[in-house]
């Protein structure tokens, strides 16, 4: 995952947490405006949340931080 993904992924995860506490859900939609401005990096998100992670359409922001940082969590 690219550097400019991984930051935004980090700062919209940070601001959900701050906002509505470490229980907060989100989906890869977060990341992205409500424009298709950015194909490539809305397909490389999705491929790492779908692909890669087997994720569900909702996790919780905090485990998607930590997956991102490399954070292990059980």
């Amino acid at each position: 995952m690219n550097t400019v993904l991984k930051a935004k992924i980090i700062e919209v995860c940070d601001k959900k947490i701050a906002a509505k506490g470490d229980q907060v859900g989100i989906s890869f939609y977060a990341f992205f405006k409500n424009k298709n401005d950015n194909p490539e990096l809305l397909m490389e998100a999705a491929t790492w949340w779908i692909q890669t992670n087997k994720l569900d359409h909702f996790e919780k922001a905090l485990k998607i931080k930590n997956l991102v940082l490399g954070i292990t969590t059980k």
